[in-house]
């Protein structure tokens, strides 16, 4: 299944950073990107450099006044009406000077994963930038301000008439692209995340399924609190295989977020890196099945930005580039001399996790999780036998 692959990233761009102590920071980018340095996986692939997103593009999922109140914040003229009518200069996403320029960024990256295999000859692509997938078509929301993954989906769609399947495992819930392709037949979404009984934006619950024409290809599996790998795996899995063979998709879109890890602040999962692992490689099998390789895949959460990120987000470019192999054993010493003296907490020097603690409620809640997955899957499961049948 080797096949071209592309990263996308440009460490000289305007930086998406609502300032040094927010938990959404664009270090994290680098610390990634020079990890997979200091292992050699990019050696002999190419880097694209993304362009800011036009208005234009911009406009494919947002309101023009919305833009034009990111503008205003972003040069320091958004006054407090409009910023509350748009959920900007909140405490979750404050204004900060050249706003626009660095989220059109993010989203110029994002569309240029998506030209990438699907104009330019790349199986895979893969923009470690992208993922903000909470933004709605008037209002920024939960670290978001312009929604990559949506603009992505809706220019996919309008360029190139493909058909996308969308997987978000982000422990948030990703409302915004949810939102913004609930009637839509074309669009499939799955969201595989942490129950909104306690995390925000305390949406995605089983009945979520899509209205209209889409009812159905909205696919939501909220997970309990404290799922561990084996759990979160398995829901990931059979949800994911069965959707990709029920709705047949052109092209892959996975949103992966990797504030699901134990050591996450802001979710109460239990996952380990053993599963981000897992993530991406069961991606690359299935894009290869079903869409000829296409698969693009962006960033999202993920705020333990020292000891999860870096080796999480690796794993989906090892994946992509058949190199997992070299994720294993010990991290190299030259990444971890470059940032030991910066770093916030004690950097991990393997890239597998040690064992976590067992929840003493493991067994209650993947009885819980395997019930749910049931009942998020349970029209799929009706359609497949009666197309069974009428065969």
């Amino acid at each position: 299944m080797t096949g071209k692959a592309a990263l996308i990233y440009g460490a000289d761009g305007p930086q998406y950073k609502f300032h040094d102590s927010h938990p959404f920071h664009p270090l994290r980018l680098e610390l990634t990107h020079t990890l997979l340095e200091d292992i050699g996986a990019l050696t002999g692939f190419d880097t694209i450099h993304p362009q800011i997103a036009t208005d234009a593009m911009l406009e494919l999922v947002h309101d023009p006044n919305f833009i034009k109140a990111v503008k205003l914040g972003s040069s320091g003229k958004l006054t407090e009406g409009l910023a509350q009518a748009h959920g900007l200069d909140t405490e979750d996403t404050p204004v900060f000077p050249h706003m626009h320029e660095a989220a059109a960024y993010l989203v110029g990256g994002t569309l240029a994963a998506c030209d990438a295999v699907l104009k330019d000859g790349y199986d895979h692509a893969f923009h470690l930038g992208g993922g903000l997938h909470h933004g709605f078509r008037g209002r920024a929301s939960g670290f978001c301000v312009y929604n990559d993954s949506s603009i992505a989906i809706e220019y996919m769609r309008r360029t190139y008439g493909a058909k996308i399947l969308y997987v978000d495992t982000d422990a948030h819930h990703g409302d915004g692209v949810q939102w913004s392709f609930y009637e839509d037949p074309d669009i499939c979404t799955l969201s595989i995340h942490e129950t909104g009984r306690y995390l925000f934006p305390g949406t995605g619950h089983v009945t979520e399924k899509g209205a209209g024409k889409g009812y159905g290809f909205s696919i939501n599996i909220p997970l309990d609190a404290f799922t561990e790998d084996e759990s979160f795996l398995s829901a990931y899995e059979n949800s994911f295989r069965e959707i990709a063979d029920f709705f047949r998709p052109d092209i892959i879109l996975t949103q992966n977020g990797v504030d699901a890890h134990y050591y996450d602040p802001l979710s109460h999962l239990h996952v380990s890196t053993a599963a981000y692992k897992a993530i991406p490689k069961l991606a690359h099998e299935l894009a290869h099945q079903y869409c000829d390789g296409r698969w693009v895949a962006v960033g999202g959460g993920g705020y333990d930005k020292w000891r999860v990120v870096p080796r999480a987000w690796s794993y989906i470019w090892l994946a992509m580039t058949e190199q997992l192999d070299l994720g294993d054993g010990a991290l190299p010493k030259s990444w971890l001399e470059r940032w030991s003296a910066k770093a916030q907490e004690t950097l991990p020097t393997e890239w597998n996790d040690p064992v976590f603690p067992t929840v003493p409620r493991k067994a209650e809640i993947t009885s819980k999780n395997k019930l749910t997955v049931e009942k998020a899957l349970s029209h799929i499961r009706t359609e497949m036998k009666q197309e069974q049948r009428r065969e």
